[in-house]
């Protein structure tokens, strides 16, 4: 038995859908990218030092909690959208997300009781987010039809990516101003948002009566993916006297369990009456084969936004005369291109897949990123400007062309009533992936960093006078601080060497070593040499998810009796397509 939520809205109600998801995607976006660029100002206002190894848990915290709390709630959320109403979970997600945003605005208190409260507001905000993510797509979804939906998801990824640029715009702006501002911003963004959700979305969907929530499932994939995801966020942290945290037995429990929890949740879902998510529709191939294609490219491209600003950072703007400072914000102007290539692509690719369908553009998108991947490892570490961006470009215009038409294509083939449970799952795809992909890569690097940074960075302070058991000490510190000081905008050495002996130094000397060629030319080589594996590994897995969004749609899915008639009605209009 169904039942219809409100009546049918106005022909006109689509583009409602469209700019009330757009604004609820550019606060979101915005919000995560301010965060990147204003880490130092929000530290230095709080009090704390972020370089302290004490300090490493509310850094990674800040930066990752938000998308570990999200991908965590995204399906279960999206099923219970699909239990009570879209809409009504979507309007509560952006009051939650405004509340979160006020809370950080007021955050009371200093050092790390103030960082553990902005830890907590992060997360609320995060659960609000969930809310937003799991169920924007499922209500442009219907809201538009079915000719119209790349376009329409094209639209709204290019409001992500705006929201992307104007947070880091926006941050160095309200950085230089005051710390709480950084926060404030979303709250305006928030409060109209959430009026004008309540005032004029309207449920479209039609809910089937009598569902009931899968407790079990629900419980084993929340806390499998929470434990996995908290294991790949400490496993990018030293551990005892290794640079990493793989070692850990925390990362190792959490990994491991939360992966035994995940199979657990797959055995389970095939035999509860109203599972928490119907397996069977990855027997649609066009589902299956778009989220592993998303999986893949969210992998390959998800830590790219933080290696390029460590490049930048670390190496080439201090090498070009820019002081530590200022680096962070002409880290987000360098990186623009790749932000303009989606830009230009991403709602162009969906307005053509809306004709033509979506497998030639996203193939074709994932073709273009590994192309981008592979030219980025041909680059020296002090690279010219004019190619550097160039490829960035590329890169941008392929993940662009991939995204509107990939969504498009796995939420055609969903029946109607498991859109928000469906989209839950591509977003957690996503999310995972990113998280992945930013602990493959830093892994990647720090370790070619602790195998040769150590003997170069000793040489090179012995060279210019720091006492030896100085230079010893300071050379066997974690390559992680060193990278964090880079991304942070802050001079690794100035960090790293103790005062004292930066008093007793000649003035020369002090210049040299604080300058801003020493740090890129000891740091240089070995981060390259790590930088190109993962590249090579990004553009392997572009080629694969090319080959997964390359794959025809089947016209038939075997399914469980449930979910038989929805399922197949769902692959069969794909396929026509």
């Amino acid at each position: 038995m169904q039942r219809a939520v409100s009546s049918a809205p106005g022909e006109n109600y689509k583009w409602i859908a469209l700019s009330n998801t757009t604004v609820g995607v550019l606060m979101a976006t915005i919000n995560s990218s301010i965060m990147l660029i204003s880490l130092p100002t929000i530290f230095r206002g709080i009090g704390i030092n972020p370089l302290l190894p004490s300090e490493t848990g509310n850094l990674l915290w800040l930066l990752l909690g938000y998308m570990v709390v999200t991908s965590t709630l995204l399906v279960t959320l999206g099923r219970l959208s699909d239990m009570v109403g879209r809409v009504k979970m979507y309007n509560l997600g952006f009051a939650i997300f405004t509340v979160g945003s006020i809370l950080l605005f007021l955050t009371p208190g200093s050092g790390d009781q103030a960082a553990l409260e902005m830890i907590i507001f992060r997360l609320v905000q995060g659960v609000g987010g969930a809310f937003l993510f799991a169920n924007s797509t499922a209500i442009l979804i219907d809201a538009f039809p079915a000719h119209e939906r790349g376009m329409a998801i094209g639209f709204n990824q290019v409001a992500a990516i705006a929201g992307s640029l104007g947070g880091l715009l926006l941050g160095g702006a309200l950085a230089a101003i005051n710390w709480r501002l950084i926060f404030l911003v979303s709250v305006p963004v928030g409060l109209f948002g959430t009026v004008w959700a309540y005032w004029k979305l309207r449920e479209t969907a039609t809910i089937r009566a009598g569902q009931s929530l899968d407790l079990l499932g629900n419980g084993l994939f929340g806390i499998g993916l929470t434990a996995l995801l908290i294991g790949l966020t400490y496993g990018i942290m030293p551990y005892g006297n290794s640079s990493m945290g793989w070692t850990n037995p925390l990362v190792i429990g959490c990994t491991v369990g939360g992966l035994a929890l995940l199979i657990v949740f797959l055995f389970v879902e095939r035999r509860v009456a109203d599972p928490m998510f119907r397996l069977e529709l990855f027997t649609i191939r066009a589902f299956s084969a778009g989220n592993l294609a998303l999986l893949l490219g969210s992998i390959a491209r998800g830590g790219l936004q933080f290696m390029l600003i460590m490049w930048l950072q670390g190496i080439w703007l201090p090498l070009h005369g820019y002081s530590y400072d200022s680096t962070p914000l002409w880290a987000g102007i360098y990186t623009m291109p790749l932000m303009a290539g989606f830009l230009l692509m991403g709602p162009l690719s969906g307005w053509l897949s809306d004709r033509f369908g979506s497998r030639v553009f996203t193939a074709g998108g994932m073709i273009i990123t590994g192309i981008g991947f592979l030219s980025l490892t041909l680059l020296p570490g002090d690279f010219p400007l004019a190619i550097f961006l160039l490829l960035l470009a590329v890169l941008g215009v392929g993940m662009g062309l991939f995204s509107a038409p990939n969504t498009t294509a796995v939420m055609n083939v969903v029946p109607p009533e498991q859109r928000g449970v469906a989209s839950g799952m591509r977003a957690t795809f996503q999310n995972t992936g990113t998280m992945l992909s930013m602990s493959f890569f830093f892994t990647i690097v720090t370790v070619g960093l602790a195998g040769s940074l150590p003997t170069v960075l000793f040489s090179g302070l012995s060279h210019q006078g720091i006492p030896s058991a100085v230079a010893h000490r300071v050379a066997g510190l974690p390559p992680t601080g060193a990278l964090f000081s880079a991304f942070l905008g802050y001079n690794p050495m100035g960090a790293l060497l103790p005062p004292p002996v930066l008093a007793h130094l000649s003035a020369a000397t002090r210049a040299t070593v604080l300058g801003t060629h020493f740090f890129p030319t000891m740091i240089m080589p070995a981060f390259m040499a790590g930088l190109r594996d993962a590249f090579y590994f990004s553009t392997l897995l572009a080629l694969i998810a090319a080959a997964a969004s390359a794959l025809p749609a089947a016209r038939s899915a075997r399914v469980s009796p449930v979910a038989e008639p929805a399922v197949q009605r769902a692959a069969r209009d794909a396929s026509v397509r």
